[in-house]
């Protein structure tokens, strides 16, 4: 028997000082069954970075094919392409070449800088790729703000992300490995 995937409901409230966009988004998120938790939470902080209405949570882990989050125009061409993790070069580039605008989200501690050494001269060649990485110790951090149920708000500036409950607040500053196009994300280079 299969396992199935767990369901959060998230509210959250977006102030972000440095696009001038300020929204609540109400997101159903299905945390996949080999999913943990910080996986979950940092899919939320890539939404937040890139917010938008047409953003959505693709199928990531259980379809090669989709991303964790997209963003389609319109015409359903693809705007934005977002992967979480330390993706191998093949995702790199289909992220760059299916999207008009790629991100990778990068986690996972002292690994990411080994994987940046890997992976920067491919990410360099492609124009269109941003490349951020989130601390450790932050993305650990976000775990103790998920509930089934979130109410969450989240305030941007100067590249900083606080995100906040009823009783906790986590900072979270994402650092800027390779920026693409700065006045898409949030983010300091």
């Amino acid at each position: 028997m299969a396992l199935k995937a767990t369901i959060y409901k998230a509210e959250i409230a977006i102030a972000d000082m440095t696009r001038h966009y300020y929204q609540t988004h109400n997101l159903t998120i299905a945390q996949h069954p080999s999913e943990t938790v910080e996986r979950m939470m940092l899919r939320l902080v890539a939404f937040v970075l890139c917010a938008h209405e047409r953003l959505v949570f693709g199928k990531g882990l259980s379809e090669d094919s989709e991303p964790d989050l997209w963003q389609h125009d319109y015409d359903r061409s693809i705007e934005l392409w977002v992967e979480l993790g330390l993706p191998e070069e093949k995702l790199l580039r289909r992220a760059a070449h299916r999207a008009r605008q790629g991100l990778v989200l990068a986690y996972g501690g002292t690994v990411v800088d080994k994987w940046w050494k890997d992976a920067q001269k491919t990410a360099n060649e492609l124009s269109n790729l941003t490349v951020v990485a989130i601390n450790a110790d932050e993305s650990q951090a976000l775990t103790q703000l998920c509930q089934r149920t979130m109410q969450l708000q989240c305030n941007i500036q100067d590249g900083q992300l606080w995100f906040s409950d009823a009783s906790n607040s986590v900072q979270v500053q994402p650092q800027v490995l390779k920026m693409s196009n700065p006045a898409l994300f949030t983010l300091e280079s």
